[in-house]
């Protein structure tokens, strides 16, 4: 984000240079994008019951893989095991979740900053 303050915004006199506030938000835009596409391609895992069930989630907070492990399930209680299957399914996509939340954060927290104070209206992820 450096490089966006290398000229300045306001000419001699006061007035603020459009030109140069123009070329950094194109500059701003084309790294949000980038970001938006390195995220969407990211995956994050979440886990629970000690590992028994995992799963992935994209950048997009779009669950896409869920692993059971056979040590999960219990055949003598078909359902209790169910029950307690699908507590810890959803506690390992809330876990993915968190983790791609922060992925998101770390990924666009220096672009954000960079709007000041303007950010937090935009609906950016993290904001």
């Amino acid at each position: 984000m450096d490089d966006l303050n290398e000229e300045s915004t306001v000419e001699p006199g006061g007035q603020p240079n459009i030109q140069h506030m123009l070329q950094q938000a194109q500059r701003m835009q084309e790294q949000f994008m980038s970001l938006q596409r390195e995220l969407a391609q990211a995956e994050v895992e979440g886990t629970a019951g000690g590992g028994l069930v995992s799963a992935t989630v994209n950048g997009q907070n779009e669950v896409t893989k869920i692993v059971i492990d056979p040590a999960a399930i219990d055949p003598a209680d078909p359902s209790d095991t169910a029950e307690t299957v699908a507590d810890l399914v959803l506690a390992a996509i809330h876990n993915a979740v968190e983790e791609a939340q922060k992925l998101a954060q770390e990924k666009m927290g220096p672009l954000t900053e960079g709007l000041g104070g303007l950010g937090g209206g935009l609906g950016l992820p993290g904001m």
